[in-house]
C-alpha cells in the first residue's frame, strides 16, 4: 500500500510537471501567434497605408478630390472590411489651379488598431522642364555644345557635342542641307547622297565627331504633340486682368504714345517696370526673317513703376514686346502676347543675365513669348540665363550679327522651341556671330516645382518622393 501511494504521488507530480510544461508550451504558442499576427498586421498597416496614397491619386485625376473621404475602410477581395486608412491632405494652390499636393496617409487592422503605419508623398504633374531642349525642327549642336539633361526634337538632329543624357528624334531620316554642315555630294559619315533632293539623307540622330555619347542616340521615337503644351494665352489672360498686383500691362502705348515695349528689371521679391521710349537698329540675320533690323538696343527708357511679385498668384501678362533681366527671388511666370492684333505677335528680348537669389528650388522662373525669345546683340561677353523659356510660335536664339562674337553662354533650365534654335554662327569651320562655348544644364528642381502655368508632360498627377514617417 505503502508503494502504491508513493506511485500516485508521482504519478500526480508528473501530472502536475506535465501540465506546467503543456501549460507554458500553449502560452507560448499563443504568444507566437499573437506576435505573428501582429507582425501581419504591422506589414498589412504598410499596405492599408499605401492604399490611401494610391486613392487619393485617383481622386486628383478624376478631380474628385473634393468629395473624397478623409477616413476610409479597407476592403479584402471578398469584400470583408480587414482595416481603415485615414489621410491628411494640404495643396499648394497657383492662381488658385492645384500645383502640388502633399499626402500622409496612415493605416491600420481592425484586429490590432494599435498598430499604426504612416507613409507620406507628394503629386504634381510633371512639366516640360524635365528637357532640357524641346524643339519642334531640325537642329544642329556643334562640336563646343555641352548638354545635361533630357534632348528631344520632332526634326532631326546632328549631335556634335557632349551629351550626358538621351539625344531623341522623331525622324528616321532627314534630309540634311548646308545650313547643318550637310554638303552634297560631299555628305557625312552615316549619311548617304539624295540625288533627288541633292541634299543629304541623315539618320533621325547623327554626329560626325567623337565627342556624344552614341549610346544615348534614339530614333525615331514617338512626336512630340506641341499642341498639347501651347498654353492658351486667352485664358491666362483672363485670369491676370481682374487680379492686383499689375498683373496685366496693356499695350505700352497705351500707357506712353511713344512707348516701344516694356523693360522688367527683376530685383528679387520686386520688379522695376520700364517704358522704352527708343530703340537703336543692328544689322542682323536670322532663318526666318533673312537680313533685316533688329530693334533690340535700348536708347531711352524711365522707370515707370516698381511692383511686388504676388506669392498667391505669381502670374504677369504683357501685351508687347519685352525686355527682362535681373536676379529673381520665388516664383514668376510671365507671358508676352499681344491678342488684340491678331497680325502682330510679341517677342521677349534678354539684354543680360537672369539669375535665382538661391538655387534650391525655391526660385523658378518661366517666360512664354508668343513668337521669339532672342538674346540681344548687346548681351554681356558670357552670360548665364536661368529659367524655363518657351518660344511658342517663334524660336529661342541669338540672330547672326556681323562679328559680334562672345565667349560664353550658360543656361539652366529649359528650352522650348517651336522653331530651329541657334545661339552660334560659323562659316565652315569659323565662327562669324553669337557664343564660342555654350553649356546647358536641366534643373531638376524646375521639374515638379515650376511657376504658374509651366505647360505640363501630361494630365496625371504623379505620386513623388515616397517616405515612411515613424
Amino acid at each position: 500500500m505503502k508503494q502504491k501511494g508513493i506511485i500516485v504521488t508521482y504519478v500526480l507530480v508528473f501530472c502536475a510537471v506535465f501540465l506546467v510544461l503543456l501549460g507554458g508550451l500553449f502560452s507560448f504558442i499563443l504568444f507566437q501567434l499573437k506576435k505573428n499576427a501582429q507582425k501581419i498586421a504591422w506589414h498589412e498597416s504598410l499596405e492599408i497605408a499605401e492604399a490611401g496614397l494610391n486613392y487619393y491619386r485617383w481622386c486628383l485625376n478624376n478631380r474628385v478630390e473634393d468629395i473624397c473621404e478623409n477616413e476610409k475602410e479597407y476592403l479584402d477581395l471578398d469584400g470583408s472590411q480587414i482595416g481603415i486608412l485615414s489621410l491628411e491632405v494640404s495643396s499648394e494652390l497657383s492662381c488658385g489651379e492645384t500645383a502640388k499636393v502633399n499626402v500622409q496617409s496612415t493605416g491600420w487592422t481592425n484586429d490590432f488598431p494599435d498598430i499604426k503605419r504612416k507613409v507620406a508623398s507628394f503629386y504634381a504633374r510633371p512639366s516640360v522642364a524635365q528637357y532640357v531642349y524641346l524643339l519642334n525642327d531640325s537642329v544642329w549642336a556643334g562640336a563646343d555644345r555641352e548638354i545635361r539633361g533630357l534632348f528631344h526634337s520632332n526634326g532631326g538632329i546632328r549631335m556634335d557635342g557632349e551629351n550626358y543624357s538621351s539625344v531623341t528624334s522623331a525622324m528616321g531620316t532627314w534630309l540634311c542641307g548646308d545650313s547643318f554642315g550637310c554638303y552634297y555630294p560631299n555628305c557625312p559619315n552615316d549619311c548617304v547622297q539624295d540625288q533627288e533632293e541633292e541634299l543629304c539623307r541623315c539618320p533621325g540622330v547623327f554626329t560626325t565627331t567623337g565627342n556624344p555619347d552614341t549610346d544615348l542616340f534614339e530614333w525615331p521615337v514617338s512626336y512630340f504633340d506641341f499642341e498639347k503644351i501651347t498654353i492658351d494665352l486667352a485664358q491666362v489672360k483672363e485670369i491676370a486682368l481682374p487680379l492686383p498686383f499689375e498683373k496685366y500691362w496693356p499695350p505700352v502705348s497705351d500707357i506712353d504714345v511713344n512707348g516701344k515695349g516694356y523693360h522688367f528689371k527683376l530685383d528679387r521679391n520686386d520688379i522695376q517696370v520700364w517704358v522704352i521710349t527708343e530703340l537703336s537698329p543692328t544689322e542682323s540675320y536670322s532663318y526666318e526673317d533673312d537680313w533685316h533690323d533688329d530693334y533690340f538696343i535700348i536708347d531711352s527708357e524711365y522707370l515707370y513703376k516698381t511692383i511686388s511679385i504676388d506669392p498667391e498668384c505669381s502670374l504677369i501678362f504683357v501685351e508687347d514686346n519685352l525686355w527682362i533681366d535681373g536676379k529673381l527671388s520665388g516664383k514668376l511666370t510671365i507671358i508676352s502676347a499681344n491678342l488684340i492684333d491678331p497680325t502682330e505677335k510679341t517677342s521677349i528680348i534678354l539684354p543680360s543675365d537672369i539669375e535665382y537669389n538661391l538655387s534650391d528650388g525655391s526660385d523658378a522662373l518661366m517666360l512664354t513669348a508668343e513668337k521669339d525669345v532672342l538674346i540681344s546683340p548687346i548681351a554681356p561677353n558670357s552670360m548665364e540665363l536661368k529659367g524655363v523659356f518657351i518660344a511658342q510660335t517663334g524660336h529661342f536664339g541669338i540672330n547672326h550679327y556681323p562679328s559680334n562674337i562672345k565667349d560664353k553662354l550658360e543656361l539652366h533650365g529649359a528650352i522650348i522651341s517651336y522653331g530651329r534654335v541657334g545661339t552660334k554662327w560659323s562659316s565652315g569651320s569659323h565662327i562669324v556671330s553669337g557664343f564660342r562655348q555654350r553649356e546647358t544644364y536641366a534643373d531638376p528642381n524646375l521639374i515638379y516645382h515650376c511657376s504658374s502655368f509651366v505647360p505640363v508632360i501630361g494630365p496625371e498627377f504623379e505620386m513623388l518622393e515616397w517616405e515612411e514617417i515613424e
